[in-house]
């Protein structure tokens, strides 16, 4: 059994769906540009939020601003996206192993993530042990979460 569990907010009938995972904190234009290509693709879109207690490991004590349950509800209600989980399990899980025993028993057709994503490298190796596609998709120019987060602050 793997350290990642799966909280299912939307379960998706079947194998075979793009997969995405992330912290979606403050779903922003970049977010949903980036889902809306995974879709268009062809594949049913499963997106896993990562739960608060990793994102609070990894980001610090002030994130995520909304929770979990919230960001998945967002989710949730996105036209693209066919289901949603929760990914849970100790913040120090999260190499392509821990996220590898989590996807297997979901079958995906595929993997996506941005241009630049420090873990891509980890996501085709995961990709390819699954037997589903890598997909990169290039990343919206000055959209993301954490410069939305600077900028309120500043």
């Amino acid at each position: 059994m793997g350290n990642l569990e799966a909280v299912w907010v939307r379960p998706v009938d079947g194998p075979g769906a793009a997969l995405v995972t992330g912290v979606f904190d403050i779903l922003h234009v970049g977010h949903v540009r980036f889902l809306e290509a995974v879709a268009a693709r062809g594949l049913p879109l499963v997106v896993g939020i990562e739960d608060d207690e990793r994102v609070r490991a990894w980001k610090g004590p002030t994130r995520p601003l909304n929770s979990a349950a919230e960001r998945a509800e967002l989710m949730a209600a996105l036209r693209c996206v066919s289901g949603v989980f929760i990914v849970t399990g100790p913040p120090e899980a999260h190499g392509p192993e821990d996220y590898i025993d989590l996807f297997a028993p979901m079958r995906p057709g595929a993997l996506a993530h941005t241009a630049g994503d420090p873990h891509a490298g980890g996501r085709c190796a995961a990709s390819a042990l699954l037997g589903a596609e890598c997909w990169e998709l290039e990343m919206i120019p000055g959209r993301s979460t954490t410069r939305i987060v600077n900028a309120g602050l500043g």
